[in-house]
């Protein structure tokens, strides 16, 4: 399989498109990505698994990293790809290859960029965090993600999307007393009990704080009940699973913190937790690359693989551009700025990564929710 990547855009969008590549099985895309890059005399290519990783070397003081994922959901029939009235339709044509398409595009074109740029192809971003191929390489090559500012080529719309949220679940347990339905008076029904949970949530009122001068809204709902031992039994638990959608001003710990004053009467226990990413838009990369894109940009609400660079770097600064796919090859990104460090973190030497995925979430190992939880 070739790559030809003095395509258009469009065109290249389609091929990679027909090249299937659900996660797990992105060898044949990566292998065609690779030997297209390795053509191009003024890149330095390394390979980890199934993610590529290109480079200009051309001694700038400042490097770009331009980002996206290679692999998609499960085909649906949707595969070769197809034109149907102007626009592309096949299965990972928004997410995200026509992202990648722009990068291919780029990485060929642009041979003497105004910063050093680094192109990053990775695998399994659809599924579960542990086999994000953007993980492996901060552990087994944190230098190669090292750069002052970042692009997700995810698609938005054409709307810059500054930071992301983060995201945690925990279980409220409403307790009882177990007994026979027949005598239920000798029990305490820790179903209805779980009303009192139910209330707070219908309650709430959600915080929809500025952060760095974009507007998130937060959330906190059920996502799951659980109860009940047998069709006589008067039940003894309940577990409302609640998850809250937080604020990049709010770090994991204190999201952990808000839960268990919310839940102050329940016992609380979190499985799941990921902090997010503040936009950082007034950072001096972000502010110059948000000029040249204009518009407007708004919050990201959801969680994101920029979060993952803002740990990488130890920053507070991550935003994201996302646009839509077409046949005119509209592209999408997303973009994270190094700046600050964490108060709870110590910065290292340029080029690594000791803080990121460094704080496990409960269940999941490294501070990053599952594919279903984005």
């Amino acid at each position: 399989m070739k790559l030809d990547l003095s395509a258009s855009a469009a065109d290249l969008t389609a091929r990679l498109v027909d090249i299937e590549s659900v996660s797990g099985s992105e060898g044949p895309l990566a292998d065609a990505i690779e030997a297209a890059l390795r053509d191009c005399g003024h890149l330095s290519v390394a390979r980890d698994g199934n993610a590529i990783v290109a480079r200009t070397e051309l001694g700038r003081p400042e490097r770009v990293v331009l980002a996206g994922h290679i692999d998609t959901v499960p085909v649906a029939g949707n595969l070769p790809s197809s034109l149907d009235r102007g626009l592309l339709y096949g299965c990972g044509a928004s997410d995200m290859k026509s992202g990648v398409a722009v990068q291919l595009r780029l990485a060929a074109e642009v041979t003497a960029p105004a910063a050093d740029v680094t192109y990053v192809f990775y695998d399994c971003e659809e599924v579960e965090s542990e086999r994000n191929g953007l993980r492996r390489l901060s552990r087994n090559d944190p230098a190669s993600l090292a750069a002052d500012f970042a692009i997700l080529l995810e698609p938005t719309g054409g709307v810059v999307e500054g930071g992301c949220q983060g995201t945690l679940r925990a279980e409220i347990r409403a307790e009882g007393e177990r007994a026979h339905s027949a005598r239920a008076w000798l029990g305490r029904n820790a179903i209805h009990e779980a009303v009192g949970v139910l209330n707070v949530l219908r309650s709430y009122q959600a915080r929809e704080p500025e952060v760095d001068g974009l507007r998130y809204r937060e959330g906190l709902n059920a996502v799951g009940i659980s109860g009940g031992v047998a069709g006589n039994v008067i039940p003894d638990e309940c577990v409302v699973t609640v998850n809250y959608r937080f604020a990049p001003d709010r770090s994991a710990e204190q999201a952990a913190e808000h839960v268990r004053e919310v839940f102050a009467g329940w016992r609380v226990t979190v499985t799941d937790v990921a902090g997010g990413a503040r936009p950082g838009l007034g950072n001096q990369a972000a502010a110059s690359f948000l000029a040249a894109i204009g518009g407007t940009p708004r919050a990201k609400l959801g969680w994101t693989d920029v979060a993952r660079f803002a740990r990488c770097w130890l920053t507070r600064a991550a935003s994201m551009l996302r646009s839509p796919p077409s046949p005119n090859a509209r592209s999408g990104c997303g973009a994270g700025s190094r700046a600050e460090g964490h108060a709870d973190a110590k910065p290292g030497p340029a080029g690594t990564c000791p803080a990121m995925l460094s704080a496990a979430g409960p269940g999941r190992g490294e501070g990053c929710p599952s594919a279903y939880d984005r």
